[in-house]
Formats: structure tokens, sequence, C-alpha cells
């Protein structure tokens, strides 16, 4: 174990400081954990590469872009915006799998900030997906994909796609503190593929039945999607659409934003309150 304060300091700022060394020690312990399982890593990267041989080119030559364009370069934001909700699956099994080993309980005891454990495991995952993230990158540059704007768009995307991820952290630290097993993460886990799937990662909207396509449209993925595809200059911006396809990139802002406002004082109380 990674060695830890030994007490808890005095002073606000002794607090803020202690603080963020509790914090980077449990990130440290955590992304080494990331290194002594990479298969972790590369089942991820698997699935991307299913996702993409599976839409891009079995279904690939049925689909429909609105405007015209190639469906590989529509295809890739899509898969990019999953992968990072996807994520909140890989937190919720770290965070219940710590506490069903009891090293939950363990950290509890010790005298270190009691946000330590939750910021840290954020960091972690963060570092894990800018590296998933760079990874899914380069497959789409290997497949086809590419972007047409400038390179400050470009990297203004994958800050939306992190900004999105870290959102989605939060939901899955809070979930994986609330479930009581590893089992019960599954299920939960299970309940992102409708929510990924009834968005316009795959399918623009404008072609479900409209009843559908409203529901897709308003899904906080797809204002990711259509933001990330506007900056990267792919094919399926669609050229008018409701208010909310209109504003795409304010509200890839906006949406994750708001979740991180609720969730994470939601999760940090539910760390402090465990056990009680």
């Amino acid at each position: 174990m990674i060695p830890l304060a030994p007490a808890m300091p005095s002073t606000r700022l002794q607090q803020a400081r202690w603080a963020v060394r509790d914090a980077w020690s449990i990130t440290r312990r955590d992304l080494l954990h990331w290194v002594a399982e990479p298969f972790r890593i590369v089942t991820a990267l698997l699935w991307s590469v299913m996702l993409v041989l599976l839409f891009g080119y079995v279904l690939g030559s049925g689909m429909q872009v609105p405007g015209g364009g190639d469906y590989m370069e529509f295809l890739i934001p899509g898969l990019l915006v999953q992968a990072m909700a996807f994520g909140v699956g890989e937190t919720m099994t770290a965070v219940t799998t710590d506490a069903a080993k009891g090293v939950t309980d363990r950290f509890r005891a010790m005298p270190i900030a009691r946000s330590a454990v939750v910021v840290g495991r954020s960091l972690a995952d963060m570092f894990n997906a800018v590296l998933g993230l760079t990874l899914l990158l380069g497959l789409g540059l290997v497949v086809g994909w590419s972007w047409h704007g400038s390179t400050a768009e470009a990297l203004a995307a994958v800050g939306l796609l992190l900004l999105l991820r870290f959102a989605f952290l939060w939901l899955g630290i809070l979930l994986g503190l609330l479930a009581k097993s590893p089992e019960a993460v599954q299920g939960l886990w299970a309940a992102l593929f409708p929510v990924t799937m009834l968005s316009s990662a795959f399918v623009a909207p404008e072609l479900m039945p409209d009843w559908l396509g409203t529901i897709a449209a308003w899904n906080p993925l797809s204002s990711t999607v259509g933001a990330t595809r506007e900056l990267f200059g792919n094919p399926g911006v669609p050229p008018g659409g409701g208010w909310i396809e209109q504003h795409a990139l304010l509200m890839s802002i906006l949406w994750p934003l708001a979740m991180i406002a609720v969730l994470l004082p939601l999760a940090v109380r539910r760390y402090s309150r465990l056990s009680r």
C-alpha cells in the first residue's frame, strides 16, 4: 500500500495540501492496479474494434447519412461518445470491488481526507480515459476516419469527450457505492446499452420515427455526438433540426456540467456516510 498522511493537519491550508497529497496517493494506487491488469484495457479496446467492424463494415452498407457522406466518418464520433459513457461500468466495477474486498473500509479507518478516495478514483479513471480515447482515435485513423477542421477544433472535440467521461465517472462512483455487490454492477452496466443506442451515435434521429427521434435528439449523449461531428468536420450534422440539435455545442457542455453538479456532491456524501 502506498503510504498516506499519518494524521490529519489542523489549519485549513494544511488540510487542503494533505487532501491533495492523499488524493494523489489513491490515484497512484488505482493506476498501479491498471498497470497490473492490462487485460482490462485490451478488452475495452477489442470491444471498440468489434463495434467498428460490426457497424462500419457489416451494417454500414445499409446505413444512411443525412446529407450524404461516408458512414465510417459519421460512425466514429458516435463510438467515441459511447466509449466515454461505457467508462461508467469500469468505474462502478472498481468502486464496488474495493468495497466488497474491504479496501474501502480500511481507507475510511485511515487518517486521510474524506474526499481523497473518490477524488483519487476520479483522477485515475480520467488518466485511463485519456489513454483509451487516444487508442480509439488511432483506431479511427486506421479504418479511414479523419477530422477535417482545424487542430484547435479537433482538440475542442476531445475536450468535450473527456468532459462527458468526467460526468459519467461521478455517476459510476455513486452507483458503485450504492451497489451491494460486483454482480449488481453487471445489471446496471447493461442499462447503458439502450441509453447509448437510443441516441444519434449510430443513426440520425431524423431517420427514426418522430417520437423516437425526439427522444434520441434529447438524449444528452446526442448533444456530444453532434458537437464532436461538427468540430471534427464529419458528416451527419443536421442543417436544421430542433432547438436541441441546433445548440449541440452549448448542450454538450451544459449536460455534463449539470451531471457533475448533482452527482459529485452526492458521491462524496455517500462515501462519507458508508456503514451508517
